[in-house]
């Protein structure tokens, strides 16, 4: 077999040409530190590297999702801690009210006190972000969510929104609660039933908290109502049960004060004192509309403590039946933001665990992305060199052979 000179230096030109090509390569990998310049350089690798590289992506933004809930979580707990602790002074002072040495001005004071704990409360439930979104206004978050109504309590302008984070592939977390549930709202397990006495009773009769004596009865959360009629002398009580249809009333009982008095089959409430025939007494559910604001609860107990009480018996007993029943209103709603707090604390906790493992996960994608991306120094370096070299010896091997020609040794 002949091998012509045009085709011995044909291959050797592309032997060369193939070498420079691959010291390009290398010189280029070398600079960059990236092995897949373009896609030809490795198709599978570069298909894996698009996969990972998305998968980076996406554990970032999962990052940030979490970083931001993270954030309006603490603005919502550290809000509700200062909730809490302004409502726990509003129950101090509410007991301290129900001290009967202190007189009319006494109360008034308590009652301007109380007054600023409210002015702080309402404040606290307008908290808003540095962003200036409102954290209780639910969707609405540019809405202030609280302003005070004229005929007392609170008008709410948020909704009931609840802002989704998605901050895992299957995982979305409530970054707040609605002002309607923390402030406006008490969960009907947990609390007690509120007692109340009416505005209108002439008598001295004072209403107790109810107590459950069986908490399987379902009948624990219907309403009732206690009248009295009979004499003065001889006074006489009748329960009526308000939430079933229709309403069902006992017969008239007689009454003797601080003796238990039934509510169905599962709770009992005592009044002391001596009601007068035609006034009337409530017990109804922790969840009832005029139970579950809390912002109505401290004007209703403002109001009492600044009414005149001093020397009028009827009115003494009245105050005192007003204290009852915001004291248990205040401690239903009080229970109400601490389940609030725990569910928030809860949210705090998984994001805090999220974030762990989110971290770990990013780091092993990018740690695999690199591995499939990036150059081995030493590597490359040696085969720069070694290919280098080659292309050294080729070029000059060619030069020598390039001047083997039979005509020069017939000429000599």
């Amino acid at each position: 077999m002949r091998i012509s000179t045009s085709q011995f230096y044909s291959q050797n030109i592309q032997t060369m040409d193939d070498q420079q090509s691959q010291l390009a390569t290398y010189y280029q990998q070398l600079s960059s530190g990236t092995a897949l310049t373009t896609p030809a350089d490795n198709p599978l690798g570069a298909a894996q590297a698009v996969q990972l590289t998305m998968v980076s992506a996406t554990y970032t933004q999962y990052t940030t999702n979490q970083n931001s809930a993270l954030t309006s979580l603490a603005l919502e707990d550290k809000t509700l801690s200062s909730v809490t602790d302004t409502l726990q002074s509003i129950n101090s002072e509410v007991v301290r009210a129900g001290d009967g040495s202190l007189n009319d001005s006494d109360r008034a004071s308590i009652a301007k006190a109380i007054q600023g704990y409210r002015d702080q409360l309402l404040t606290l439930a307008n908290t808003s972000d540095g962003a200036g979104n409102y954290v209780f206004s639910g969707f609405q978050a540019t809405t202030q969510p609280f302003t005070n109504a004229t005929s007392g309590g609170v008008n709410y302008h948020g909704d009931d929104g609840i802002r989704q984070a998605q901050v895992a592939d299957t995982r979305q977390v409530a970054t707040n609660d609605s002002g309607s549930t923390v402030f406006l709202s008490v969960p009907s397990i947990g609390t007690s039933p509120v007692s109340a006495g009416n505005a209108a009773n002439t008598g001295t009769g004072t209403i107790g908290r109810a107590s459950i004596t069986n908490p399987a009865i379902a009948t624990n959360g219907d309403s009732y109502t206690i009248a009295f009629g009979g004499t003065p002398a001889a006074p006489t009580y009748t329960v009526t049960d308000n939430t079933v249809v229709p309403a069902t009333t006992t017969a008239a009982a007689a009454f003797s004060a601080n003796t238990p008095i039934a509510l169905g089959a599962g709770m009992q409430v005592s009044i002391g004192g001596a009601p007068n025939p035609g006034d009337t007494f409530s017990v109804t559910p922790s969840t009832a509309p005029q139970n579950s604001s809390v912002f109505s609860t401290i004007d209703s107990i403002i109001a009492a403590l600044q009414s005149p009480a001093s020397n009028n018996p009827a009115a003494t007993a009245s105050l005192a039946n007003s204290l009852t029943t915001g004291l248990s209103a205040l401690q239903n709603s009080l229970t109400n933001v601490t389940v609030v707090q725990a569910s928030v604390g809860g949210r705090e906790q998984e994001l805090q665990a999220l974030q762990t493992t989110t971290q770990t996960n990013s780091l092993q994608t990018k740690s695999n992305l690199a591995d499939l991306t990036g150059v081995d120094m030493v590597s490359a370096i040696s085969n720069f060199e070694m290919t280098q070299n080659a292309l050294q010896a080729a070029q000059q091997t060619f030069v020598k052979i390039q001047g083997m020609s039979l005509f020069q040794y017939i000429g000599g």
